[in-house]
């Protein structure tokens, strides 16, 4: 059995007060905290090894690009991608996304293609799309969702995975209702019909196991920041005869071969897309939060982060004037929800003031928000470091508001 709370100890940020209370952190889909193996792992470097990658001869560059390049195979094992070629360094799941529309997109889709996506989609992975489609005349169709559990209403989907879609993009897990799409079955069925795929995996990577190879999916993207590793660092995953197909993304130094005054030519993938001096020390410390995730068990922490979620939904479900999101079943770690007359931005303002760290507004989901009728909703998103205990405080927080509001 794991010892959840020892875990604790690991993360030196929950170990302090907020406005005099003991901070619960429950913020968790916005950005993760950092174990203290990732911290040393980032000051190591900088103490020790710090020099550019791939062009330097020296000692310290040489250590410096071994640690890069070990991060990216180390990346690979995380998702299990066949090779770490496949691997491209970004700044998160956002610059991943925006990477395939810029150059798979703008090769592949004209006018009158259709760009497929879910009504669940974060901006990150709806915005990039419709730009593209603005450049090349594409239009964007949505998979729907049913009403506040947030479910996709796939019931049509067979008239919607028409020849003219070139490629569908889809969440793993939604940021703002907890909902878990069946991924591998939406590509399989996108496969049959020779349509790329895309799964954003912002809020699953770190939270469940990923097996990209399973999933069968053409493009995964992900961010660093939001499985215990820093901020500025992303994976983008694709097929190999995908991706040495593609055009760069941004021209400059280390992604070329040659340079003359007419003309350049390119680097095979990843190096392709990694024009200039990337972000060294973030592999680094991202190699370190996947060693610790999964020293951890993925599949612990996801069966964790359910058990909370599921009984903070359960316990806001018995007070009064509340409206719940989400799906009642397979829940991922979050809960969204309402307080009746009170504003999502108040929510969170008071629970703060009870050390109790929340998300409130339209989590970079607006078109849904819009759907469901509502501005915004305060969110309590959950990992594996946060405990019952937590959740009990964050439930009587939440009454408190309440009265305060009835007063």
């Amino acid at each position: 059995m794991t010892d959840w709370t020892s875990l604790r100890a690991d993360f030196p940020i929950l170990n302090q007060q907020v406005h005099g209370k003991p901070l619960v952190y429950f913020d968790n889909a916005a950005t993760s905290q950092k174990p203290r193996a990732v911290i040393d792992a980032l000051v190591h470097y900088y103490e020790f090894d710090n020099a550019n990658v791939h062009r330097g001869i020296h000692e310290l560059s040489n250590r410096a690009t071994s640690a890069f390049e070990a991060a990216r195979t180390r990346a690979a094992k995380f998702i299990n991608a066949e090779s770490a070629d496949e691997i491209i360094f970004t700044r998160g799941t956002t610059e991943g996304i925006n990477l395939v529309a810029a150059t798979w997109g703008v090769k592949n889709l004209k006018s009158g293609d259709v760009i497929l996506l879910t009504e669940l989609e974060h901006h990150s992975n709806l915005v990039p799309w419709q730009i593209l489609a603005q450049k090349t005349g594409a239009k964007i169709v949505y998979v729907p969702v049913t009403g506040d559990e947030g479910v996709l209403d796939l019931s049509n989907l067979d008239s919607l995975l028409t020849s003219q879609v070139k490629i569908f993009s889809m969440v793993h897990i939604s940021n703002s209702m907890g909902t878990v799409n069946t991924v591998a079955d939406l590509c399989a069925r996108a496969r049959k019909l020779g349509i790329t795929t895309l799964v954003d995996g912002a809020q699953s990577a770190g939270h469940l196991p990923v097996d990209v190879q399973a999933i069968g999916c053409d493009f995964f993207a992900f961010s660093g920041h939001k499985i215990c590793g820093p901020t500025g660092i992303g994976v983008l995953w694709g097929r190999q005869e995908i991706l040495d197909a593609m055009p760069p993304y941004q021209g400059g130094g280390e992604m070329i071969l040659t340079v003359g005054y007419d003309k350049s030519e390119f680097k095979h993938a990843p190096h392709r897309f990694e024009a200039g001096t990337p972000d060294i020390s973030g592999p680094i410390g991202l190699h370190a939060a996947m060693d610790y995730l999964d020293a951890i068990g993925r599949e612990n922490i996801w069966r964790h982060d359910q058990e909370l979620a599921n009984y903070a939904a359960d316990q806001l479900a018995g007070l009064k004037n509340i409206r719940i999101f989400g799906p009642k079943t397979n829940r991922a770690g979050l809960v969204s929800f309402l307080l009746k007359d009170v504003h999502a931005h108040d929510v969170v303002t008071l629970a703060d003031q009870g050390g109790v760290a929340l998300r409130g507004g339209h989590h970079c989901t607006q078109p849904l928000m819009h759907k469901l009728g509502v501005e915004s909703t305060a969110r309590a998103s959950f990992y594996f470091y946060n405990t019952k205990a937590e959740v009990d405080v964050f439930i009587e927080v939440i009454k408190e508001i309440q009265k305060f509001f009835a007063s």
